[in-house]
């Protein structure tokens, strides 16, 4: 009779690679954030951010103060879909503020800071 044996990477002795989990259950099938989050979107964590978060979600929220969405879903290594929809929860929830880049009455002057800031960061990295 055959056992069954643990999978195993292509050469013997080699660890099975890690289980994949489908990116659509860590939002419960959602795929649309339940508040407006652009992707460069600065985040701030909130004093009520300290509050009870679990999983993926209290994993991003230890990423967000700060950063943007974009970096957040990097450092998650999840779709940045993924990210908006769990980083939006925060958002609703109050446990994250964001702060808007620009916005249709930012000047010039705001636009060229920010391209700026952005390849400076470029730069370093």
């Amino acid at each position: 009779m055959a056992s069954y044996d643990a999978p195993r990477g292509k050469h013997a002795g080699e660890p099975a690679p890690p289980a994949f989990v489908r990116p659509f259950t860590l939002t419960r099938g959602r795929t649309v954030p339940r508040v407006d989050l652009p992707f460069e979107a600065t985040l701030v964590t909130t004093p009520d951010s300290q509050a009870q978060v679990f999983g993926q979600h209290a994993r991003a929220l230890e990423l967000c103060d700060g950063r943007s969405v974009a970096e957040v879903a990097a450092a998650l290594e999840l779709p940045i879909g993924v990210v908006r929809v769990l980083v939006g929860d925060l958002v609703a929830d109050g446990h994250v503020s964001v702060r808007r880049t620009l916005t249709a009455r930012s000047s010039h002057d705001d636009r060229l800071e920010l391209l700026q800031r952005t390849l400076a960061g470029l730069k370093v990295s």
